[in-house]
């Protein structure tokens, strides 16, 4: 039986949580619009008697935007293949801040906005999805993030239910035990603690926010400038923090939030260079995600103004 006469409000009304489903199984603002557009285009490429035939519209979005996202994500594994250097996500801008918030082309609203700011797009989170297959993934996002129930993902990923559970159940060994998140407000005081060591270019004070292991990540896209591998270790990470900053002088760096967390923007000649996410533990930093590749900081062109 379906539906009678489903309303344009209804339907449009699920483009914040495509966009939600979409960013978090893409881990890009960009490609994650593209497969909410594509999903809406084949919806509207329906006669309205099948629009009508459809019970849940939502659903049905949901089910054609996650399997365009799994072919991207197959065709994403080669993509970033030929990447140059490391890819990470696209960072996300916190609308409440006014870096990149507002509204985008013809006055809709910009997708990053539209994207809630929660444990599952942290930047470290992010990186775990990308060492899944697409499949797990897809299981792993839909099941555990957004509890959708494996008969549905079954219909996404043309597999039998138990075939699902047991991709999430691969996946959720990819992401491991949890560990407890350093509070938010030491998050905050470290990363703050950071900023003013690296304006400072005191790298004694930067080896000591360091963890003796951490490991710094950076993201130019073959555009910019950046490390092609990730570099290991407090020491050379503050080494080359400073020279960074030695390199270009009047460098200003922002306190912002980035995917929900305390992170910093680093802008230039009030155009932003790059956002920095870190994970903290224990008082000093783990992980630094360092994104200057241009493509993926357009959220963030406001973030100095």
């Amino acid at each position: 039986m379906g539906t009678v006469g489903t309303g344009p409000d209804e339907v449009t009304g699920e483009r914040r949580q495509l966009l939600n489903v979409a960013y978090r199984l893409l881990g890009s603002v960009t490609e994650a619009e593209d497969a909410v557009q594509d999903a809406y285009a084949r919806w509207y490429g329906l006669s309205r008697g099948r629009q009508d035939e459809i019970l849940s519209p939502g659903a049905w979005l949901t089910t054609v935007t996650s399997r365009i996202c799994l072919d991207v994500l197959g065709s994403a594994r080669a993509r970033r293949e030929r990447y140059v250097g490391m890819w990470l996500p696209e960072p996300l801008p916190d609308r409440t801040e006014g870096a990149g918030s507002g509204a985008g082309p013809a006055g809709h609203a910009d997708p990053a906005d539209q994207i809630v700011l929660d444990d599952s797009v942290s930047m470290a989170f992010l990186v775990v999805l990308e060492s899944m297959t697409p499949a797990e993934r897809v299981a792993f996002v839909l099941h555990d993030v957004f509890r959708y129930p494996f008969a549905e993902i079954a219909l996404v990923l043309g597999r039998t239910p138990p075939a699902c559970k047991q991709l999430a159940a691969s996946a959720r060994k990819r992401v491991g035990v949890p560990r407890a998140q350093e509070a938010a407000t030491r998050r905050a005081d470290v990363v703050r603690s950071v900023r003013k060591a690296w304006e400072a270019m005191d790298i004694a004070a930067l080896v000591g926010l360091l963890d003796p292991a951490a490991v710094m990540t950076a993201d130019g896209g073959g555009t910019v400038g950046a490390v092609l591998r990730p570099v290991v270790g407090g020491t050379r990470i503050a080494q080359y923090m400073a020279g960074i900053a030695g390199k270009a002088p009047g460098l200003q760096l922002l306190e912002r939030s980035v995917n929900g967390a305390p992170g910093l923007v680093a802008l230039h000649g009030g155009a932003v260079m790059t956002v920095a996410s870190f994970d903290v533990s224990d008082g000093r930093v783990t992980r630094i995600w360092a994104v200057r590749n241009p493509e993926k900081l357009r959220p963030w062109a406001r973030a100095g103004r």
